[in-house]
């Protein structure tokens, strides 16, 4: 008797392959999406799903948990690194800064010019050394990298060029490279949970957040901070993470499935959200749901910015691949 044993919430979920005289009963695997059936992270997780059944041919079950239903990514990508409750996910790379300083790097302020140059270095698997030592402080491998949202500041005022930007309160991601680039901007950033920045702007706690247009549409951030700055200050890059625990577990023609899948739904996640940003924009705009507000120092705030991710290049030994992300015309 083999089995197989996945995780599934709080140790309920179990994945169980018998051979011999029993029949083969189906291995059960689990992702999660802090968002609903509309959002790309979500669309991009179930083209996962479909991809891996359509590949393996054999009895296999995908449940994928979304509106947070089992927390937030950073929860995640920690219950991945456990081995429990969660299989696979779409992680910002920000919420695995915990197990790798060199994580949020992957898609940080100002690091790639513009979509084709985004799309060149994903190509040429510039980021492999990162995704590397992720698998191995955190293990947790990523199979795959969606994304392409470009994202920009939303606040409760107007602000056009980077005087406006001092001092402005905005919340950001929970990883050192965000804070430091803000700040060399002359803003000053919050890190507080993504489910808390709606209240936060409606308190008064911080003025401002920075999401691609698929979070300001699916979290309503226009609600509270209806002018969108258009820094255009990262491209996102969303891997697909699958749990190495998990993924040892598997029989081998599903893992070679998994590798294969991931790819392929991330390819998939990359073009959804890259060709739906601008409409998403236009429509809430349109609606009168948000102003966007042309930005006039967006080289300005570069250069301020440069200098820091120099720095935290260095300090995290990625200088060799900043140079060759930089190196690509």
């Amino acid at each position: 008797m083999r089995r197989i044993l996945t995780a599934g919430f709080l140790g309920v979920g179990l994945a169980l392959s018998i051979s011999g005289v029993y029949a083969q009963q189906a291995i059960e695997l689990h992702g999660a999406s802090q968002f609903n059936d509309d959002h790309a992270f979500t669309k991009s997780l179930a083209k996962f799903g479909e991809l891996l059944k359509s590949c393996y041919g054999k009895p296999l079950n995908i449940v994928l948990h979304k509106n947070s239903e089992l927390g937030l990514e950073k929860q995640y990508f920690e219950y991945m690194s456990q081995g429990r409750a969660v299989d696979f996910a779409v992680v910002s790379p920000a919420h695995m800064s915990t197990f790798s300083k060199a994580a949020p790097f992957i898609d940080a302020p100002f690091l790639f010019r513009d979509l084709d140059h985004w799309n060149a270095v994903l190509d040429q698997d510039l980021l492999k050394p990162i995704a590397d030592e992720i698998g191995k402080r955190a293990d947790v491998m990523l199979v795959g990298y969606a994304g392409g949202g470009i994202r920009n500041i939303f606040a409760t005022k107007p602000l056009g060029n980077m005087e406006g930007l001092k001092n402005l309160k905005v919340r950001v991601q929970g990883a050192p490279i965000w804070s430091r680039t803000f700040q060399a901007v002359g803003m000053a950033p919050t890190v507080i949970a993504y489910n808390e920045v709606y209240n936060g702007i409606q308190n008064g706690v911080i003025e401002a957040g920075e999401n691609e247009a698929a979070g300001v549409e699916q979290m309503r951030f226009f609600e509270v901070a209806p002018q969108l700055v258009m820094t255009q200050h990262a491209i996102t890059i969303r891997p697909i993470v699958f749990s190495g625990k998990t993924f040892r577990k598997l029989p081998t023609e599903l893992q070679d499935c998994v590798a294969k899948a991931g790819k392929e739904a991330g390819a998939h996640g990359r073009e959804i959200e890259s060709s739906e940003d601008t409409a998403k924009l236009e429509a809430l705009e349109s609606a009168g749901k948000l102003k966007r507000v042309p930005f006039a120092d967006r080289e300005a705030m570069k250069a301020a910015v440069d200098p820091v991710l120099a720095a935290y290049a260095k300090e995290i030994g990625a200088e060799e691949i900043l140079a060759k992300i930089n190196a690509i015309k």
